[in-house]
C-alpha cells in the first residue's frame, strides 16, 4: 500500500443506540465523542442505529413474510393472463 493516501485503520468502540451494547472493533470512521473502554484506553465512539444486537435477523424477533399469500392476492388483483 501507498503511504500517506489511506484514512488511520484504528481501534473504535461501536454503541448500539437501542441496546447501549459496546464492541471494540477497527475501524476508519472517525468521531469526536469519545470511551473509555475496560482495557483503561480512551477510544473514538460511533453511535449506530442498528446492530446484530438489535437486528431483527440476529434476534430472532425477525417476521416471516407469506409469500404465498402474495402470490395469490397478485392472482386476485391482475388474474393470470
Amino acid at each position: 500500500m501507498k503511504t500517506g493516501i489511506h484514512p488511520d485503520y484504528r481501534p473504535v468502540v461501536f454503541r448500539d443506540a437501542a441496546t447501549g451494547a459496546q464492541f471494540l472493533t477497527r475501524s476508519t470512521a472517525t468521531s469526536e465523542a469519545t470511551v473509555e473502554w475496560t482495557d483503561g484506553h480512551t477510544y473514538p465512539l460511533i453511535v449506530v442505529d442498528v446492530t446484530s444486537d438489535s437486528h431483527p435477523f440476529w434476534t430472532g424477533a425477525q417476521r416471516v413474510m407469506d409469500t404465498e399469500g402474495r402470490v395469490e392476492k397478485f392472482r386476485r388483483r391482475y388474474g393470470t393472463r
